[in-house]
């Protein structure tokens, strides 16, 4: 059974895993939301306006009130500088699994955020909230996101094809992954290990 809990703050070596501000709207904006680099890898279209971003954060921070409501903003340690975010979500209570996904910024590719975000991230749900199994996807032309996923555990259980279709209405097969509460146990991983 999953133990809701809410998105309280998370640390690791290099990171703060809290909860999003609508204060961080602009970074929110400027890091990752208005980078066609990075929504291409996502379902919807980047930004053109902050005023979309302002309304994006406002629902996420109004969505905090609820227990079932994990999205971290990803903040680096060294110069408080808001890189990206994260978030458990579809939760099942039935098989007790869930899903995550993550954006960082393109600035920030590349140098280990990712994986110990998803690190600590699947820490948390296995240790905290006592989920079985946490899935994710990605397109399979980011093979990118796929190493960050399996640096953190995951093992790749198999190609969805046209899987979603992105803010330009291109098809995308996407790889699906996975990590068990009970194989996540056996490995330990340490969320700060990159």
């Amino acid at each position: 059974m999953i133990t809701y809990l809410g998105t309280p703050k998370i640390e690791t070596e290099r990171l703060i895993l809290r909860r999003m501000e609508l204060s961080d709207t602009q970074k929110v904006f400027d890091n990752w939301l208005s980078d066609e680099r990075i929504s291409d890898n996502r379902v919807n279209s980047e930004h053109k306006s902050v005023s979309e971003t302002i309304e994006r954060v406002a629902k996420i921070v109004d969505d905090y009130i609820n227990k079932d409501f994990c999205w971290w903003a990803i903040e680096r340690k060294a110069d408080g500088e808001l890189i990206g975010e994260i978030d458990l979500y579809d939760f099942d209570n039935t098989t007790g699994n869930c899903e995550v996904s993550y954006s960082i910024g393109y600035e920030w590719w590349n140098q280990g955020y990712a994986t110990e975000a998803l690190r600590a991230v699947v820490e948390f749900g296995f240790r905290q909230m006592n989920i079985h199994k946490i899935a994710a996807a990605h397109n399979t032309d980011n093979p990118a996101s796929g190493k960050v996923l399996v640096k953190a555990g995951m093992v790749q259980e198999g190609i969805i094809r046209h899987m979603i279709r992105n803010a330009k209405s291109q098809y995308k097969d996407c790889t699906i992954y996975g990590i068990l509460q009970e194989d996540y146990s056996k490995t330990l991983i340490s969320p700060s290990s990159t």
